[in-house]
């Protein structure tokens, strides 16, 4: 069957648009009576292969209109039918909770914080591809989740600062972060390291650790990690692109807590300090280059974790965004 049958393209505001290409998609249903998740789940699994093609041109997929009423339990159906493996959280820094089977809370750092732009879990190994967010309750005021795409970020940096995209190309970047024995939820990075691991034994930690190719450096308060020299800048083979694929403005600008200093939480993998003022620009461009998704009760957005760096906006009153990880 065509997509048409279950999607309308539309359109939400302030949608950017880069060479005649919409940043994000943005997909209603197509009959009135679609305002279900049920038909959501089924459209998904019928129009698989056109959606993965979607999401590769468009870099994100936000699904609106299908089902205010929707549930967690109804969410986790969406994302199992996509058929995409579930990438365990493990090596992340944000504070979350399972709610049901593959479904998360999003960061639960404090509303009046701002989480930085980011690629989720960049600064391990093993990050997911694909992530999925669902706006259970949306919030009274702000809350937005600005997305913006990571070729573009690669593109104005290359451009201003040559000398240190070369540098960073060069050396990589080392992330280093202490971690407390448990969950300090007054923290945007306070996940402790017992759920970080997902064990109790620091022996397990330290095994699963290594995989993320992570050093550990216990101490009385927690555990010091420390991650790499990791690439900065990758090519995605599949777009033919560089893409900025790091932490660097997250890190430097709100990785900080009682046992953090965020200036010391990344620097280039030669050992050498990181121009504040680049990064505080980066920031910037990141910014004018982003759009906003401002949420909407019902609302999934999914997007590619390679071609796409997200953030959120403090926000007042109850909100309530889960989210899934996918490989």
């Amino acid at each position: 069957m065509p997509a048409s049958i279950f999607f309308a393209e539309t359109k939400i505001p302030h949608q950017k648009n880069y060479g005649g290409v919409d940043f994000p998609a943005v997909l209603s249903p197509a009959a009135v009576d679609s305002h279900n998740p049920s038909v959501l789940t089924a459209a998904v699994k019928e129009q698989k292969p056109w959606l993965d093609s979607l999401l590769h041109r468009h870099g994100a997929i936000l699904f609106r209109g299908f089902d205010s009423s929707a549930t967690a339990s109804d969410f986790n159906d969406v994302v199992e039918a996509f058929g995409y493996e579930e990438l365990p959280y493990v090596g992340g820094a944000a504070p979350r909770t399972n709610v049901v089977g593959r479904v998360f809370t999003a960061n639960e750092s404090p509303p009046d914080q701002k989480i930085p732009f980011h690629h989720e879990m960049a600064q391990v190994p093993e990050y997911p591809s694909k992530l999925f967010f669902f706006c259970e309750v949306e919030p009274a005021s702000g809350g937005e989740t600005p997305i913006v795409l990571s070729h573009i970020v690669y593109e104005r940096m290359k451009e201003k600062y040559p000398d240190f995209v070369e540098k960073l190309e060069k050396h990589g970047l080392i992330y280093t972060r202490v971690l407390g024995e448990e969950d300090d939820p007054s923290s945007p990075i306070g996940r402790g390291w017992k759920s970080t691991f997902l064990t109790k034994d620091k022996s397990v930690a330290e095994e699963r650790a290594a995989k993320l190719n992570m050093k550990l450096e216990w101490r009385k308060d927690g555990v010091k990690t420390i991650v790499g020299p990791t690439p900065a800048i990758k090519y995605d083979e599949t777009r033919q692109r560089k893409i900025w694929f790091n932490t660097m403005v997250g890190a430097y600008t709100s990785w900080e807590d009682a046992r953090n200093d965020r200036k010391k939480t990344v620097i280039f993998g030669d050992g050498n300090p990181l121009p504040g003022h680049i990064i505080y620009d980066c920031l910037k461009i990141m910014e004018e280059e982003s759009i906003d998704i401002k949420w909407q009760k019902g609302d999934v957005l999914l997007f590619d974790n390679v071609a796409v760096l997200h953030s959120r906006k403090p926000f007042t009153g109850p909100r309530r965004i889960l989210a899934s990880l996918c490989k």
